[in-house]
């Protein structure tokens, strides 16, 4: 059975999404990449009770009021998507995990350096395209 995996597509009102700057360390996936903010499902949790949790915990912010938006099933994970329009600087937002956070318009988003495959997860959304696999 695949993991689970949760991740929060944070747009404000200019059509920016919120992506940070994975830690530089050679021992994690992906290090120095960008990505969407996001976690591991835990036993017992749904996919909304995960993302609620790990965005307390990674940038102190309540997601509870966002809607699942579409899921994905990568090789590796199950991955469900949630979006949720937000407004704040990206430097006043607490970061617990990671090198820092950043708005990205659409042509301003690094995809040759996104983590995860969330550059086919980003380019589906600024498309209008959403995914669900058979179990979503």
């Amino acid at each position: 059975m695949k993991r689970g995996g949760t991740s929060i597509i944070l747009r404000n009102s200019n059509n920016e999404v919120l992506l940070f700057l994975r830690d530089n360390k050679p021992e994690i996936p992906y290090p120095n990449m960008w990505d969407v903010p996001g976690g591991h499902v835990e036993a017992g949790e749904t996919p909304e009770e995960t993302i609620v949790r790990e965005m307390l915990e990674e940038i102190e912010t309540d997601v509870s009021a966002c809607q699942r938006y579409s899921v994905y099933d990568f090789p590796d994970r199950i991955e469900y998507i949630f979006l949720m329009d937000f407004e704040a600087a990206a430097e006043t937002i607490p970061l617990h995990e990671g090198q820092c956070l950043r708005w990205f318009a659409e042509a301003a988003i690094p995809w040759e350096n996104l983590a995860f495959g969330f550059d086919l997860v980003l380019a589906d959304y600024f498309a209008g395209r959403e995914r669900w696999d058979k179990k979503g």
